[in-house]
């Protein structure tokens, strides 16, 4: 028996050798909760940016796992980091630390420019970074400063402070009532925001690109501004980098490459996730400067797993393949060409994003069908939107595997048309 097999069978995976994707996805339903809805496919394994499927179907990643697989699938030094710490040292509960954990603060506030005083929080993914980050921003209320401000279309997760924050009434309604004192501004109105950020304000949590609306970036000059409010009123300025952080746009965050009328901004606090870990489960809360990082003392906030050494052992190799690949300035390049060959495409009306972080604008209600035809010829992409279809891949991605795709896409948009012109017909 070979290793991989002996490992299968002694985590319990032998009586699932054998069975095809229908045959898995109906052992899905019968044991997973709903709340996703029916798996698109049963993924077995994967290389790079390519995976595959049960059925031995080939797929090249354009979502990395919704931006989270920043060095693709199986990668050899990223493995290896790992399971060197996993043979040393797994879990030690947040009443001790471990080397990597230390190092990977360390690093994450050298790469940030974080000041004298600034400090991380380790959580175990985007939305407990950002209830983090809320309860951050709770520490910097009084009796007359209440009030917390987020953006229209704007997505911070799924815990009830990260909920309310996320805008999208559908993902609310069912578990109002919300976490009080946040309201939603509409999206890149500067006089609104100017107007809004006052003395009654603790915080304004942002996210530089709206991914969950099909990557949004905020107008020009819109941090500056936010920035500049925030300081004159007392309040925090906390940006939310969960999807658009950790080299995604080319920069080591977005705000660092958000140049508003000459000026950098340095917001109070970021969170980060989804990419950090490349595939681990590992978020963060990054705070700055001294009088910010103190807001929240011992026994105010903890978690259990946060911080552990594998999947802060897992970050440090991530933020080290990134730099020594060089991936920052092949994503800038390669993020650019990919939107300059979006934008010739039958069907497609608008593109935005930075960096490996795209979305762009069919002219109908095709999305879903778009994704599904994808999904035919080989390519794994997402629809946040009826007419929105997004790309988050692995930041390894090549510019001929990129060209795959833009050559494959105008079949597989007329191929999404006329099934959607076809359902219409039948519904009508």
């Amino acid at each position: 028996m070979n290793t991989a097999h002996a490992v299968s069978t002694a985590a319990g995976l032998a009586g699932l050798e054998g069975l095809d994707s229908k045959q898995l996805l109906e052992k899905y339903r019968e044991s997973l909760m709903g709340v996703f809805g029916t798996p698109q496919r049963v993924l077995v394994r994967g290389k790079g940016c390519t995976v595959w499927d049960a059925d031995g179907k080939e797929y090249l990643d354009l979502l990395g796992g919704i931006a989270v697989n920043a060095l693709g699938h199986a990668d050899e030094f990223l493995t290896g980091i790992v399971a060197d710490q996993l043979s040393t040292l797994g879990h030690v509960s947040n009443f001790f630390t471990s080397p990597a954990q230390i190092a990977l603060a360390e690093r994450l506030l050298e790469l940030a420019g974080a000041p004298a005083g600034s400090k991380v929080f380790f959580a175990n993914s985007g939305t407990e970074a950002n209830e983090a980050a809320f309860k951050l921003a709770r520490r910097n209320s009084s009796p007359t400063r209440t009030k917390i401000i987020a953006l229209e279309g704007a997505f911070h997760g799924r815990t009830m402070g990260a909920l309310a924050l996320t805008a999208k009434q559908a993902y609310r309604e069912p578990f109002e009532p919300m976490p009080g004192g946040v309201i939603h501004l509409p999206f890149g109105d500067e006089d609104a925001l100017r107007a809004a950020v006052d003395e009654t304000v603790a915080a304004v949590v942002l996210e530089p690109i709206q991914g969950e609306v099909g990557v949004r970036p905020l107008p020009e000059g819109f941090l500056l501004a936010a920035r500049e409010a925030t300081t004159a009123a007392g309040a925090l300025l906390i940006l939310d980098e969960v999807q658009s952080g950790v080299g995604r746009t080319g920069n080591w965050f977005a705000f660092q490459g958000n140049v508003a009328g000459g000026e950098r901004i340095l917001p109070d606090a970021i969170t980060l996730a989804k990419g950090l870990g490349s595939g681990l489960p590992v978020g963060a809360l990054l705070t700055f400067g001294a009088e910010t990082s103190n807001l929240l003392t011992a026994g105010q906030h903890g978690t259990t797993f946060g911080g552990n050494p594998v999947a802060t052992a897992a970050g440090l190799a991530t933020l080290h393949a990134i730099e020594s690949r060089g991936l920052l300035a092949h994503v800038s390049a390669l993020g650019e060409r990919l939107r300059e060959q979006l934008a010739g495409i039958d069907h497609v009306v608008e593109v935005r994003g930075e960096g490996l972080l795209i979305g762009f604008d069919l002219d109908c209600d095709m999305a879903a069908a778009a994704v599904e035809a994808a999904l035919d010829a080989g390519f794994i992409i997402n629809s946040p939107g009826p007419r929105t279809l997004r790309l988050a891949p692995p930041l390894i991605l090549t510019a001929e595997q990129a060209a795959r795709f833009t050559a494959a896409l105008p079949d597989i948009l007329t191929t999404a048309a006329a099934r959607t012109a076809a359902t219409s017909k039948d519904a009508s």
